[in-house]
């Protein structure tokens, strides 16, 4: 079977996420990146032509695939806690499913990668995930923080969650989400 173009650059961000979450960015050459995508350290540089720039992709394709989880089946009628709440427990679970992506993303949120793979991230017109959270209603009750303080104490603890694999029980993430929300909205 021959792999086309596309599917070679996607194998090199699978891999990138793999070798990051794995053994962080030292570990992460383009040399060993390509050799785990099972291709050419040249065709790795064909699709990306630096490391920050496959970094980026990545990054950005692996918020795009939880905002997309995390967003699907959330009713929008719901009020904007009840929403948020859903949003939490859904992120969660796509990320305790796929532990690769969290650990993935804490090593970009703890790298000088943070601002610009978060920028890149946040242009996507189209991320259900920024949709929701930029909801006139729900945007009303936030705290007037920065974006990155918002987020750290919105979804962060999903992430750390997953990342390092916690046991937790449905009811500790409900007060865990309920925790997250108080959080980042104005005191009722």
């Amino acid at each position: 079977m021959t792999t086309t173009p596309t599917d070679r650059a996607a194998a090199v961000r699978a891999a990138m996420r793999t070798v990051v979450a794995e053994h962080g960015f030292h570990g992460a050459s383009m040399s060993a990146v390509a050799q785990v995508a099972g291709v050419a350290t040249g065709t790795a540089y064909t699709h990306y032509a630096s490391k920050d720039a496959l970094v980026i992709a990545t990054y950005c394709e692996t918020k795009s695939e939880l905002g997309r989880a995390a967003a699907s089946g959330i009713d929008r009628s719901l009020p904007p806690g009840e929403r948020f709440r859903a949003l939490w427990l859904a992120y969660h679970d796509f990320l305790r499913s796929h532990p690769e992506h969290a650990r993935f993303l804490l090593q970009v949120e703890h790298s000088p990668y943070r601002g610009p793979a978060h920028d890149a991230a946040l242009a996507d017109q189209d991320d259900p995930l920024v949709a929701q959270v930029t909801a006139s209603d729900l945007l009303a009750l936030l705290l007037p923080l920065p974006d990155e303080v918002l987020y750290d104490l919105a979804l962060g603890p999903a992430v750390r969650l997953a990342a390092a694999g916690a046991v937790t029980t449905p009811a500790q993430l409900e007060e865990i989400a309920a925790a997250c929300w108080r959080a980042v909205t104005v005191p009722a």
